[in-house]
């Protein structure tokens, strides 16, 4: 007997009868003598819709009351995910996050977990019943609702399997595991078994949006064991070479538990990123604190950094914003410009950030000049380059993004044949 999570995203329970199919999903877990807890998600469309009530009301809507507002959503589902339960004859029952109590700090919007208190779920499970939690939701220092962020409701699985010390969360969702690349740009990228919190983690924070973040931080952290699958398929999935996995989908683990480890895991791109270029920046000590400076306290994230000094005592400071954030930065900067008393300021929104990931290149050497080898035969110009010890990223206009992802794909063996 296992204790398992089972998270279902927007798209596993987006009407009713997605819903009666993940209810007969949660009864075969049930019928196979496992103790289980659920998560779930908003039905797909609702958070969005009601966002929209909010910012229609008042674009500079009070975050206590949106809170309210948006997690009523994960609310409805879980619900009515009960009720489907108990009508194919599973004992359930629905809890809110502050019924459970998941508490979190106070930053309305994007809170973050402090403390779940699972002891009465625990109870609960034990006597075979089965608890339908609301995802992306807890409950603050003032007793209020507040939400934890776009794709929170991957956070709540992995923090209630933590909390439960379940053996393993599921996370459901339309994909059915963790690929070396998108398949929809690559269609002979394949599948994998498994993958290491550490890569898993680099990948979603490069623009692999199968996990959200900091779900990958947290299982890390905790070293919770995640299994990425899909609500649509049924048993094992069949790998590339013809034999089924043991596992339906991909496994998140230790890097201990992998045995033969790539040198490169996957290709992930992001569309989501703006370059900015602070031109003609006096040379001279505390430089880039007066250019960053200023973005930190207006909170805007700044990713990947190049400097260049000139001849002429000047220096140029290159970084990149996320895209949605740059109309912010762009007047944070001319707000500062005094004080920073650049010559000029250009932007471009229309770049890619490329990034190829894998705990093997701790161990092998090349990594980085076969990426820049290979985007130079394809007449890819690279205008930004960050590293880490498992990744190295590139930003290059946007209109190359397809063309280098299969290019890499390719030259570091990961097509499938």
């Amino acid at each position: 007997m296992a204790r398992i999570v089972m998270k279902f995203g927007g798209t596993s329970v987006a009407d009713l009868d997605r819903i009666r199919s993940v209810a007969s999903r949660i009864r075969r877990q049930v019928e196979a003598g496992d103790e289980v807890a659920v998560v779930v998600s908003a039905m797909s469309g609702v958070t969005n819709q009601l966002v929209g009530y909010c910012q229609s009301l008042s674009p500079l809507h009070d975050a206590r009351e949106y809170d309210a507002v948006v997690a009523t959503g994960e609310q409805v589902t879980s619900g009515l995910l009960a009720i489907a339960l108990q009508t194919a004859g599973v004992d359930a029952r629905s809890w809110s996050g502050w019924q459970v109590a998941l508490r979190t700090d106070g930053a309305h919007g994007k809170a973050r977990i402090e403390a779940i208190e699972g002891e009465r779920l625990l109870a609960r499970m034990r006597s075979g019943q089965v608890p339908v939690v609301a995802g992306f939701q807890g409950i603050g220092p003032d007793n209020r609702v507040t939400t934890l962020g776009r794709g929170g409701s991957d956070t709540s699985a992995v923090a209630l399997a933590a909390a439960l010390k379940a053996d393993r969360c599921d996370i459901y969702t339309d994909v059915d595991g963790v690929y070396t690349t998108d398949p929809r740009i690559v269609r002979r990228a394949r599948r994998l078994p498994k993958i290491a919190y550490e890569e898993m983690l680099e990948l979603a924070s490069v623009g692999a949006k199968v996990l959200q973040t900091r779900s990958v931080e947290l299982a890390m952290k905790e070293r919770v064991r995640v299994q990425v699958l899909s609500s649509f398929v049924d048993g094992p999935v069949p790998f590339e070479n013809g034999t089924d996995s043991l596992l339906p989908g991909t496994m998140v683990v230790d890097e201990d538990e992998i045995v033969e480890k790539e040198i490169v895991a996957g290709i992930a791109y992001s569309r989501d990123d703006a370059k900015v270029t602070v031109r003609k920046v006096p040379d001279r000590p505390g430089v880039a604190a007066a250019v960053f400076g200023p973005l930190a306290e207006a909170h805007v994230n700044v990713d990947m950094i190049v400097q260049s000094t000139g001849a002429d005592g000047t220096t140029d400071m290159t970084f990149t914003v996320g895209k949605a954030e740059l109309p912010h930065a762009i007047a944070v900067l001319a707000a500062a410009r005094g004080d920073i008393q650049y010559g000029e300021l250009l932007t471009d929104p229309d770049v890619a950030k490329i990034s190829v990931v894998g705990v093997g290149m701790r161990s092998h050497a090349g990594v980085a000049s076969t990426m820049f080898r290979t985007l130079s035969d394809r007449s890819i110009n690279i205008q930004v380059i960050s590293t880490s010890e498992i990744k190295v990223s590139v930003l290059i206009a946007s209109d190359y993004t397809e063309l280098a992802v299969r290019a890499l794909h390719s030259a570091y063996g990961l097509d499938v044949g």
